[in-house]
């Protein structure tokens, strides 16, 4: 199957809360997602399937910096390369539009994200404790920094 990447369109919004509610613990709202979905500081991305959204990643931008919000896909859709998709074109807009870097918290514990994120070139760069609730757990920050010379 073939999955493409674009902008997340308000209409696309509910498809994004069925995502965090089946993917994350503690997820976000739909007023959340339909605010970053007409805020010009947002970068959300959608990975469509046939059946409509089947993953997203959320991207936040301010004075040259990038921060990644969220990024999931559906389990039943993981292990296929839409995550990958998905934070390959973050890494490309962000640094297309001038970032000096782009940054993230990954629960400790999330191996399957560390390794995707080490692939991309993230470096490790602190810890949050106790950044996580249901369950508690530390976050590890990770930022990939963008060569701004080229």
């Amino acid at each position: 199957m073939e999955y493409t990447i674009h902008p997340m369109t308000a209409d696309e919004a509910p498809e994004v809360e069925k995502i965090e509610k089946e993917c994350f613990s503690s997820p976000w709202a739909l007023d959340d997602i339909l605010y970053h979905a007409g805020n010009r500081d947002s970068f959300f991305l959608t990975a469509k399937g046939n059946n409509g959204a089947v993953g997203y990643i959320g991207v936040i931008e301010t004075a040259g910096e990038a921060y990644i919000t969220n990024i999931a896909v559906l389990p039943c859709f993981r292990r296929k390369g839409i995550a990958r998709l998905l934070l390959r074109s973050a890494i490309s807009g962000s640094k297309g539009r001038g970032c000096e870097f782009i940054t993230l918290e990954v629960r400790q514990s999330n191996a399957a994200a560390i390794s995707l994120y080490e692939s991309f070139g993230f470096a490790k760069e602190g810890i949050r404790k106790n950044f996580y609730s249901k369950p508690v757990e530390d976050a590890i920050i990770y930022t990939l920094r963008f060569n701004t010379e080229e």
